[in-house]
């Protein structure tokens, strides 16, 4: 790298001797044995496939290399969380493109998986940041990939495939520079098209830096309009104060620049609520440290795998309940006709609104294609739904689903999917996947796109 440099290492500190272990670890694995990694966390909602296959143990490749100042990049190793990539650049005053809403979020996951934040209206993605990659494909081979080398194909399929080709190792991204504090201005809207045009005015209008969303009902719904600042008094929403709620409460804020990337994280956006810990009695026993994603996360797991809360709803005689776990994209033209039906059959609220557009409208990502001349929402909502007699588990997941579809939007792979073959397919790279499968995991030591993202539920 050239120009003015500030290396912040990470537990690696020889990047080729990790990767030299890392092939060796491939090679000792039996002949034919599926590939999977050995990761410390996971922001994926749908099940993973059970096995006793021995994991390649990736916890080398976390850590930030370097930082680069005057060139605004930083090559960072795959399995790094946004929250230490973030701590590593802001004292240089510079922050990932977009920075996804969780601190856990690994920049790979994100990179392989797709990620969004409230920057993505003029970033897009986070894989659209990504200058280079060192990728550890299916066939065992390490590559570099580049937009501009003989790996290109690979650099454009790599995003959405979810690790059904490979595994970023090392990424070279862009950066870019912040300012101490985010001024805040939540604009109240009665309705989800009024929404839209706020969010679609403010975008063409480019003098917002962050902008997003969250829509507590039909004619209640806020547009958050983000701007950086050199002063301020910022708030506090890693105690006793709660984000969301802000956002009916208060006109404008202001906070942090890293509690502004952070906001949503303390309460899981308002996922929370299901621990109890928005109730201030319980919440001040609660330890800060404690409230962030990860933990939430754990205590789902354990839910997940002892079902104590499911036997306790039987026992007090209240309906079973379905998983409603979904990030989708919608263009901004239609957003009310989606939330119109997600109203009357989903009980759900709130929901995130955060506008995303393809950065670079020449370019064609092509596990996850979008119309680069359309501005889209994304909509987040997580949770559960009652279920009616005769409605199985997945009925609403469905029905969102066809819903979007008929909206021309777009569905993240991250939570459970329901399409046949041929109808993923069509969705999600179709002939184009299928030859990237075969020039870089020609013996399916990897997963396939369609088993780990519909199969494995």
């Amino acid at each position: 790298m050239t120009g003015e440099c500030a290396p912040s290492y990470g537990p690696l500190m020889d990047y080729p001797a990790a990767v030299a272990a890392l092939r060796r670890q491939y090679d000792a694995l039996p002949a034919g044995a599926r590939i999977r990694l050995g990761k410390a966390t996971s922001n994926l909602f749908r099940q993973r496939e059970a096995s006793t296959t021995p994991r390649l143990d990736v916890s080398a490749f976390s850590g930030v290399l370097e930082v680069d100042v005057a060139g605004r990049t930083a090559d960072v190793l795959g399995m790094t969380t946004y929250e230490d990539l973030v701590d590593a650049t802001l004292p240089h005053g510079l922050m990932p493109r977009v920075v996804p809403q969780l601190k856990t979020i690994t920049l790979g996951g994100a990179v392989a998986g797709l990620g969004i934040e409230s920057s993505s209206f003029r970033n897009g993605g986070p894989h659209e940041s990504v200058l280079e990659m060192d990728v550890l494909t299916g066939d065992g081979r390490v590559l570099t990939v580049r937009p501009d080398n003989e790996h290109r194909e690979l650099f454009y399929g790599f995003p959405n495939s979810y690790g059904t080709l490979g595994y970023a190792l090392r990424l070279r991204i862009e950066l870019e520079p912040v300012r101490p504090y985010v001024a805040l201005r939540h604009v109240r809207c009665a309705s989800a098209a009024e929404a839209g045009e706020v969010m679609a005015r403010e975008v063409a209008a480019g003098g917002a830096d962050f902008i997003d969303g969250t829509w507590f009902g039909p004619d209640e719904a806020y547009v958050t309009l983000g701007t950086w600042a050199d002063a301020g008094t910022p708030s506090d929403y890693t105690g006793m104060k709660i984000y969301y709620r802000s956002i009916q409460q208060r006109e404008t804020d202001c906070l942090t620049v890293r509690d502004y990337l952070w906001r949503w994280d303390t309460d899981w956006f308002w996922c929370s609520r299901a621990f109890e810990v928005q109730r201030p009695a319980v919440r001040r026993l609660v330890p800060k440290r404690y409230l962030r994603s990860d933990v939430y996360w754990k205590l789902v797991g354990f839910e997940k795998r002892h079902g104590w809360k499911a036997a306790l709803d039987r026992w007090r005689g209240l309906p079973d309940r379905g998983d409603v776990v979904q990030d989708i994209e919608v263009p901004v033209d239609r957003l009310a006709d989606f939330l119109e039906v997600f109203a009357r059959e989903v009980p759900m609220a709130p929901v995130w609104l955060c506008p995303l557009q393809q950065r670079d409208p020449d370019v064609v990502w092509e596990l996850y294609r979008l119309n680069p001349d359309v501005l889209y929402i994304n909509l987040g909502f997580w949770g559960t739904v009652p279920l009616e007699p005769g409605q199985d588990r997945w009925h609403h997941d469905r029905l969102v689903e066809e819903l979007v579809e008929s909206v021309g939007g777009h569905k993240s792979l991250y939570s459970t999917s329901h399409y046949d073959p041929d109808h993923f397919r069509r969705l999600y790279g179709g002939d184009v996947y299928d030859v990237l499968k075969k020039t870089y995991d020609a013996q399916g030591r990897l997963l396939p796109l369609y088993d780990k993202a519909v199969k494995a539920k």
